[in-house]
């Protein structure tokens, strides 16, 4: 598969390395073409614009502080066509100060991002940082089993990619729904952020899946 990376940062960089050591011929494209040169050559790939990596292959990562992508869209004139269209993966976080989502209550970030862009935008990749992204994925994985990663999009078609992107880096896609979905996806991640900068395990606030099912599977056998 054709991969288009916009961003030379640390998102781009693991999973634009990840994808292009799967065998996918990615191009890195970046404000700095001395960035986007670097990267390529460490990890294997193609270095580019970030208008040539907007056009290119099979899908599109946006990997770019959520702050610039309305400076960086305008000057990609995404509204006439740059991504319309296109599978777009959003990895961002608008998280601001006070590590509160900068959307408020309006449209999420994935929600306003397919409507300006008119791509087929998947959400997929905000809720882990980067150094996860970079580990084997056997080293990465939960005790119970392969990590899952949520995705939520419209588009079907742009779905499937993304879920083939997943199982490429040895992980599982989770579909969970539409981009309406994403919304909650974006501000779980808000609030995983926070516990993990202040030293708090998320898992602790979970017990076991089938603690929680028991209850229901017990209704289930009595009816």
């Amino acid at each position: 598969m054709r991969i288009g990376v916009l961003g030379t940062g640390n998102m781009a960089d693991a999973l634009g390395t990840r994808w292009a050591a799967a065998g996918h011929e990615v191009l890195f494209g970046g404000r700095s073409p001395e960035r986007s040169r670097a990267l390529a050559g460490r990890a294997g790939g193609l270095p580019g614009t970030l208008g040539e990596a907007a056009r290119f292959g099979d899908a599109v990562l946006l990997a770019l502080p959520h702050d610039a992508l309305a400076g960086v869209l305008a000057g990609l004139g995404a509204g006439e066509g740059a991504l319309r269209g296109r599978v777009l993966i959003d990895c961002t976080n608008a998280v601001g100060p006070g590590l509160l989502l900068t959307t408020g209550t309006g449209p999420g970030a994935a929600r306003t991002l397919a409507r300006t862009t008119g791509a087929g935008v998947v959400k997929a990749f905000n809720h882990l940082p980067d150094s996860v992204w970079r580990l084997d994925p056997l080293v990465a994985a939960p005790a119970e089993g392969p990590l899952a990663v949520p995705l939520c999009g419209d588009d079907g078609a742009a779905l499937e990619t993304v879920r083939t992107l997943v199982r490429d880096l040895g992980h599982v896609p989770l579909t969970l729904g539409g981009l309406e979905r994403a919304d909650q996806l974006e501000a779980a991640t808000a609030l995983l952020i926070g516990l993990w900068k202040s030293g708090r395990d998320p898992r602790t606030l979970l017990p076991h899946f089938e603690v929680v099912t028991a209850g229901s599977r017990e209704g289930r056998r009595e009816r």
